[in-house]
């Protein structure tokens, strides 16, 4: 039997380890959000709907980041189906988890939900059917103060102040041919 062995030193640091690491990520996906964070009606929400009990576990292990919408759902997510009032929010099949989405959690429901569990929001923009134009919308209506069309959509659904989200991701796993939209590593 051949013998291994692990030596540590703390004289051997290089650097420190990035914080951002130890993130997360949303996606609508089974529990993740309706039933797991967002659960209007449950005894533990709050009145935004969100899940007290897990927002303190996030919080107790001080998750530093986490990525909306995550995984396969980005990439057949439209952004603007999950903004504005929740009763005028269209219904759509979603195609990544064959389910379909009530859009009643989006962009405002998760930076408000990351303020509350006191983690940086990430967010991931639609490179599978969508694309750059969709992007900069996006970046527009969550991070510009007024005064144009994008923005001020923001400021109407009662959001006066933007989120200024600092980290985006441009897709998910967009060279997987699981995704929809796949992409070759050149595109």
């Amino acid at each position: 039997m051949k013998k291994t062995s692990v030596t540590l030193c703390s004289e051997y640091k290089i650097s420190e380890i990035d914080k951002r690491v130890y993130g997360s990520f949303l996606e609508h996906l089974g529990r993740a959000i309706y039933g797991g964070i967002y659960e209007p009606g449950h005894p533990c929400a709050d009145e935004d709907g969100f899940r007290t009990d897990v927002l303190e576990l996030v919080r107790r292990i001080d998750v530093p980041v986490v990525r909306y919408p995550g995984g396969n759902f980005v990439s057949g997510y439209n952004w603007e189906d999950g903004v504005g009032p929740v009763e005028k929010r269209p219904k759509r099949l979603e195609l990544a988890w064959d389910s379909t989405e009530p859009n009643t959690f989006g962009t405002n429901e998760f930076v408000k939900w990351c303020r509350k569990a006191g983690t940086e929001p990430m967010m991931a923009v639609n490179l599978g059917l969508r694309g750059p134009e969709e992007a900069r919308n996006l970046v527009e209506y969550c991070n510009h103060s007024g005064g144009t069309y994008w923005s001020d959509l923001r400021i109407s659904h009662g959001y006066s102040q933007p989120h200024n989200i600092k980290l985006w991701c441009l897709g998910n796993e967009m060279d997987g041919d699981w995704q929809i939209g796949h992409k070759t590593a050149v595109e």
